[in-house]
């Protein structure tokens, strides 16, 4: 299904924002110094500022925006731990330089015998104990029911950008609002800045079909061999179209949901409901800590 684009907006509509001056003195101009200086105050509205410029109508300050924004925001996503916690298992494994501490019982034999020999120790023949986790398949679902653009669609880009970040080998990003679109398929390779490109052009309209989104995430995540599979539900979690959203639940593995502030009632519900792991976000700021809040088991 053809991915829909979100509405341009003019250099009026823009101007809105108090702080669109400053960044963009001129026509076709964007200040990265002023936007640095912005994301220091406030980070979080300079993010959904961005990612409504990424749909001006003015051409050049629409590509310097997009440009921006996917450094910016894949800054952001990396922040905070990368690294699954609690999962791994500490395993001897050959030996690699710096890859962990050498396992002197496993390596032992080894070493005597070049020992008694006069001979150089033969690194092949070493072994070390080192972590070792489990692979990890992430599905992102992205509500872009409703209105999508500012910090909403500053969320989600971030979002996407950080569950690349942690599963770059085996991830999906999944939108949905009364249809389903995939940005990014389980099998599929796609660099980060383009899935990052794909969700800013997202535009939000619509109502909010949860269940077919879910069977979505369930579809993409069966493709994939890893011993974990983990749906991620960004969204308020209203469905306003009919379906069995507990039965489409039911078909993930491991659900979590990272639902807007004050407005999580619902996602709180659901979360109750079918076992799911939850986390309150406040902006695109907040996505690093959230999603090691509700992944990091």
């Amino acid at each position: 299904m053809a991915e829909s684009r979100k509405r341009t907006a003019s250099r009026r509509e823009l101007a809105r924002n108090p702080r669109f001056e400053q960044v963009s003195p001129e026509v076709g101009e964007l200040d990265e110094a002023a936007v640095e200086e912005a994301m220091s105050d406030d980070p979080d509205d300079t993010m959904a500022m961005l990612a409504d410029l990424t749909g001006a109508t003015d051409p050049a300050l629409r590509e310097l925006a997009r440009r921006l924004a996917g450094r910016l925001f894949l800054d952001v996503a990396r922040r905070g731990p990368m690294r699954p916690r609690g999962v791994g298992r500490l395993r001897e494994q050959p030996f690699r330089p710096d890859g962990g501490d050498l396992d002197l019982d496993a390596s032992l034999d080894v070493i005597a015998a070049a020992r008694a020999a006069g001979e150089a120790v033969d690194p092949e023949g070493l072994r070390i104990r080192a972590w070792s986790t489990p692979s990890t398949a992430i599905s992102l679902l992205v509500d872009r029911s409703g209105s999508m653009g500012g910090k909403p669609l500053a969320t989600s880009a971030v979002a996407a950008a950080a569950i690349a970040s942690r599963a770059p080998a085996d991830y999906s990003v999944i939108s949905f609002g009364k249809e389903v679109v995939v940005p990014k398929s389980q099998d599929r390779s796609r660099s980060v800045e383009e899935v990052v490109d794909a969700v800013l052009a997202l535009r939000g309209f619509g109502t909010t079909d949860v269940a077919a989104a879910l069977s979505a995430a369930a579809d993409q995540l069966s493709r994939s061999p890893a011993r974990r599979r983990i749906a991620v539900l960004l969204s308020d979690c209203r469905a306003t179209e009919p379906g069995d959203v507990m039965a489409a639940a039911q078909r993930v593995d491991e659900l979590v949901i990272m639902a807007p502030e004050g407005d999580s009632s619902e996602a709180e519900e659901l979360a109750a409901q079918v076992g799911a792991r939850i986390a309150v976000v406040r902006g695109p700021s907040s996505i690093p800590d959230a999603l090691a809040s509700v992944l990091d088991h």
